[in-house]
């Protein structure tokens, strides 16, 4: 023992750790109602008198483990999450160690260089343009806020208006195109930026939600257009290289959500659909979706650095200054962990094959499922380009009756949408977890939960 960690108690952590992992692919994937009762035993008023810290650990364990959602194991197929690869996790148990704040150079030279490296084979592998700027953010929210900040800071620039100066107040307009099956957070970010909700122009998309490029307006002023390679719902992904050549005629600025979708990239068999990406001004990315690091983790691109500077540069006496990329000048936060060490593990311990085995690998699940549910004679309401299926078990009623029942049942887990007005069951495989017999596990208990709940 040292005077900073209590060896025993961090052994203690890792085998609790290890054993809750290793009880996943034997646990269902939702929590039983005894254990979410168990929950009461963290509450209750802050006691006067503190906790032993191996006891603290135990209660944690005890109460909190039983109630998770088997989110790390591989039959988790909601939300589109990914799981946690093992150096990742690690890795990141080692930068929690560490402590560092990765606002500059001075505060973590690890945690600097560490997240220069991760955004240079970020951009390698999405084959993006290798000079522009990129910010680790908490996810592809906060990845959009940022890419969008830079791009409002642009247009605005342009039309001879210094925006982090003077406010909207009296700024020109800016116009937003956005698809009708753009992700919601989107919108929220457009609020948030002080762009009005209820301004975005939205274009018309087709039936597989793709941006209608030919749809979009002829644009006069600052303007932006927002792009989605991988559609939360259908997978499907904008034509972004006929989007870029519509966009530039006006001189609009054009950017990518691509929470999940981009990392498609990676695998020579789905790169095709993100033609024309790198024509793009800035993009949005999740790290804790398809590349399997833990929560929270996003990636904010933008091809002009100095635009991404200005919008969130800031400056102080005590802070550095210099030549040197610093971290603080790339993202809305300013002390925050070193997301990037996790993105660099993950990397490392991938490769460009593993990262383009397990985008494949997971790709091919999806198909397997798709399949098997038509055989069965169930509606497949998507193409199933990508890692995305969803599925319609008759009428609303129906749908929503075997989806509740299949979420119950615990075998693995997929949630409600509505497509085009239609309820439907998603299927998102994203988890480098998922296994063959995840797979026929998850089939089968699908179609005998069909058979008797349609």
């Amino acid at each position: 023992m040292t005077r900073f960690a209590d060896s025993a108690l961090l052994n203690d952590a890792a085998r609790r750790a290890s054993r809750y992992l290793e009880d996943l692919a034997q646990r269902p994937v939702v929590p039983a109602a005894a254990a979410l009762a168990g929950l009461e035993r963290l509450g209750g008023a802050l006691p006067e008198a503190g906790m032993a810290p191996s006891q603290v650990l135990a209660l944690l364990d005890d109460a909190g483990s039983p109630a998770t959602v088997a989110s790390a194991g591989g039959r988790y197929f909601g939300f589109v999450t990914g799981g946690v690869l093992p150096a990742a996790l690690a890795s990141g148990w080692l930068a929690s160690a560490w402590d560092q704040n990765a606002l500059s150079t001075v505060t973590s030279p690890a945690g600097a260089v560490i997240e220069s490296v991760a955004l240079d084979w970020v951009r390698e592998v999405l084959a993006l343009p290798d000079n522009c700027a990129g910010a680790f953010v908490t996810g592809a929210t906060m990845a959009n806020f940022t890419a969008l900040a830079a791009a409002r800071h642009a247009v605005l620039a342009r039309a001879g208006w210094d925006v982090e100066a003077d406010g909207l107040f009296g700024a020109p307009p800016i116009t937003v195109v956005v698809g009708e099956e753009g992700h919601a957070t989107l919108f929220k970010i457009i609020g948030l930026l002080g762009l009005g909700r209820e301004r975005v122009v939205t274009v018309p998309a087709d039936d597989q939600g793709r941006l209608r490029a030919d749809a979009i307006p002829a644009l006069t002023g600052p303007a932006i257009v927002c792009a989605q390679a991988g559609n939360v719902n259908s997978g499907a992904f904008d034509r972004i290289a006929q989007i870029c050549a519509r966009a530039r005629v006006d001189g609009a600025w054009v950017h990518v959500d691509g929470a999940f979708g981009l990392w498609a990239a990676a695998a020579p068999a789905f790169a095709g659909l993100l033609d024309g990406v790198a024509e793009a001004d800035s993009w949005a990315i999740d790290a804790h979706k398809w590349l399997n690091v833990s929560y929270d983790s996003g990636i904010a691109l933008v091809r002009d650095a100095d635009s991404l500077r200005a919008a969130m540069s800031f400056a102080a006496a005590y802070l550095p200054t210099g030549a040197t990329r610093e971290p603080f000048h790339t993202t809305p936060e300013s002390s925050r962990r070193a997301r990037g060490v996790e993105v660099w593990a993950a990397l490392r311990s991938l490769g460009r094959r593993g990262l383009s085995r397990l985008i494949e690998s997971n790709c091919a699940m999806a198909a397997r499922i798709a399949d098997a549910l038509r055989a069965a004679g169930h509606e497949v309401r998507n193409e199933v380009v990508l890692n995305q299926v969803l599925v319609s078990f008759g009428d609303a009623e129906s749908t929503n009756r075997v989806i509740a029942a299949l979420q119950e049942d615990g075998t693995c887990w997929c949630g409600p949408t509505v497509w085009k007005g239609r309820a439907a069951m998603r299927i998102s495989v994203s988890s480098w977890a998922t296994t063959d017999e995840d797979v026929e596990n998850s089939i089968a208990a699908i179609l005998r939960i069909a058979a008797v709940n349609r």
